[in-house]
């Protein structure tokens, strides 16, 4: 039988980590809250709808939130929040994952989705991997709100 072997520098730099860890803590610790992103409610209140524009670019390939503008390869987005997750009309290509997630779009459930579509929703078939920044990921949802019929169910711009 042959028995798996770990790798001798892996086995040799968890050691060390393991060894100074405990020394440097508590500037591990400090850093790790210093780099931690700001509660969305403050990253939506600070958005920049413009740089949102621009980070709306690498979606554009599949989405338009443009009233009237119709499907691409993704779903239109005008009007998506308040709306629920699949649903659509004239678009057919949802996964079956997102059609039985129940959810109803709004801004925090967004910025979730767009840090880690295939993570939220597992089973997904949007081919984004998302927007690692969480600040560009609030431009963006600040622009997308401007996208939705007056007196509708989206939060307001």
């Amino acid at each position: 039988m042959n028995a798996i072997r770990p790798n001798p520098v892996t086995v040799v730099r968890a050691s060390l980590f393991a060894l100074l860890l405990p020394l440097a803590g508590s500037a591990y610790a400090e850093d790790a809250v210093a780099s931690a992103p700001k509660p969305f409610a403050e990253r939506l209140a600070a958005a920049d709808r413009v740089h949102g524009r621009t980070v709306f670019g690498r979606c554009r390939t599949c989405h338009y939130p443009d009233k009237g503008a119709g499907h691409q390869n993704g779903p239109s987005l005008w009007n998506v929040f308040g709306r629920r997750a699949g649903t659509q009309e004239g678009f057919a290509y949802y996964s079956q994952a997102l059609k039985d997630s129940g959810l109803v779009w709004n801004p925090e459930y967004l910025d979730a989705w767009l840090a880690d579509p295939r993570g939220f929703i597992p089973g997904t078939v949007m081919m984004s991997l998302g927007v690692p920044d969480p600040q560009d990921r609030a431009d963006l949802i600040a622009y997308l709100m401007t996208f939705r019929e007056q007196g509708s169910q989206s939060p307001p711009p």
